[in-house]
């Protein structure tokens, strides 16, 4: 297939907010502010800064890196680029695991994501607010996971919004996409920000956030920043590979690199700023499960001033930030269907959207009530429950990590050195950084990673 039918970036702006979207999503929103209380606040976000600088960024420059290089979806890079390397052409396994990764996490994630959308019209209706009044918005929750057509309806929603950008490309579906909904993402989350410094626990969650108490700070914490600095990132999936092989030459991949880092990390820390506020305005308890963002936060929000308003652009904000995440997860696949089995964008798109949204409905149907999401957190370490909780656990725990972990492995040691710099200095220029960077792709992601990946393997054994 001719290279230029792939399809590439309009902007070096346009990848930049794409690949944004892909990395912020409900692990934002919903995972991050849940381990930063449970960790103690300031120490445990110092570690994490830390983490995504050491580990996050060093791997995702790789993904864009390699991606960009090959210019091929995750499977047909590592094959190319493993020719005539140790181990040949079993890296293209590396990329595999990633579409797989795709394909799995996409199934589950637009069950979860449709949710929003059932939000965000109850909370325009005024339907939310009344439920609240009425005190059965828990009773509601779990009546609509236990609801298999209402589960469906939803799911297909998301995943037809999902489909029909990926549909239209690169440049016309994704980057046109992208640039509308990444800068009203960042719109809706600043408003809310701004509106969380007039509430009375802004002072305390501003302190809980930026004030380190580094005695606070457990052995098991510094793990669980350092999984979800890597996590958070869209990492080991192959998405940043993806999109990093639609990259012009041209374009810098440091300065993008990092610049996706920090919007994914700005994200994180605006939605910890609003949840802290209102969590320490109302002295609400915080639960490891879903109820707090569909049943505890509107509860809360209701009884603040101008309830039902905030009740709706929250809600809208998670759907944006879901949106962006599920449209790269997508674009994994389709890459896949596109450049390794020579289907045009369009056939690729309806072939593999469709194969998600059928094995999708499963997931639909099988939560049976709000206790079988209790352990779902979205790319957390604990998600046993149900069908959905099973697959979560493991792609989160495997998929991702596996593959983060060969990402880094091959980058680091199977590439040449000069031939990562030519890459990542091409459209740059000199990257001054490029030792320190191949120091910590080599020694240091492997051995995190590698300590994720091996306190899984002890969990799970002594569970």
């Amino acid at each position: 297939m001719a290279q230029n039918s792939r399809g590439q970036w309009n902007s070096s702006l346009g990848f930049v907010l794409a690949a944004a979207g892909s990395a912020i999503g409900l692990g934002n929103l919903w995972k991050f502010p849940y381990i930063t209380y449970e960790n103690h606040g300031g120490a445990f976000v110092l570690v994490y800064i830390a983490a995504i600088a050491l580990v996050g960024l060093p791997i995702m420059l790789a993904e864009i890196v390699l991606g960009r290089k090959a210019q091929r979806d995750p499977v047909g890079s590592f094959r190319i680029l493993g020719r005539d390397r140790p181990g040949g052409g079993a890296w293209a396994g590396t990329g595999f695991l990633g579409v797989v990764a795709g394909f799995v996490i996409l199934s589950y994630y637009s069950v979860i994501a449709g949710w929003t959308i059932r939000y965000v019209l109850l909370a325009v209706s005024g339907g939310l607010g009344e439920m609240v009044q009425a005190g059965r918005l828990d009773d509601f929750f779990g009546a609509f996971l236990a609801d298999g057509p209402q589960q469906s309806l939803y799911h297909t929603l998301f995943m037809g919004l999902t489909v029909g950008v990926v549909y239209f490309g690169v440049k016309d579906g994704i980057e046109r996409v992208a640039k509308v909904l990444v800068p009203f993402l960042f719109a809706i989350l600043g408003a809310l920000a701004i509106y969380s410094t007039t509430t009375a626990g802004f002072g305390e969650a501003m302190t809980f956030l930026f004030r380190p108490n580094f005695a606070e700070l457990e052995p098991g914490a510094i793990l669980e920043a350092l999984g979800h600095s890597f996590f958070t990132l869209s990492l080991g999936m192959g998405a940043m590979l993806t999109y990093g092989s639609y990259m012009r030459g041209q374009d810098s991949i440091p300065r993008a690199a990092v610049t996706i880092s920090v919007l994914d990390t700005l994200i994180a820390l605006l939605a910890c700023v609003i949840m802290f506020s209102v969590i320490f305005t109302e002295d609400m308890e915080v639960r490891k499960s879903s109820t707090i963002l569909f049943t505890t936060l509107p509860q809360v929000f209701c009884k603040l001033p101008g309830g039902s308003l905030i009740n709706g652009f929250f809600y809208l904000l998670v759907a944006l930030a879901a949106l962006t995440s599920t449209i790269s997860l997508l674009e994994v696949v389709t890459s896949y269907a596109i450049d390794e089995l020579k289907l045009s964008r369009h056939r690729a798109v309806l072939l593999t959207g469709g194969a998600i949204y059928v094995f999708g409905l499963l997931n639909a149907w099988s939560l049976g009530g709000s206790a079988a999401l209790t352990e779902i957190n979205l790319i957390g370490r604990e998600s046993t429950a149900g069908v959905l909780g099973t697959l979560d656990y493991l792609a989160s725990n495997w998929f991702l990590p596996v593959g983060g972990f060969l990402i880094a492995v091959f980058a680091g040691w199977a590439m040449l050195g000069s031939e990562m710099r030519r890459e990542v200095e091409q459209g740059h220029g000199p990257f001054r950084w490029f030792t320190g960077w191949r120091i910590l792709l080599r020694f240091v992601a492997p051995l995190v990673v590698g300590a994720i990946i091996v306190s899984v393997i002890l969990g799970a054994e002594y569970q």
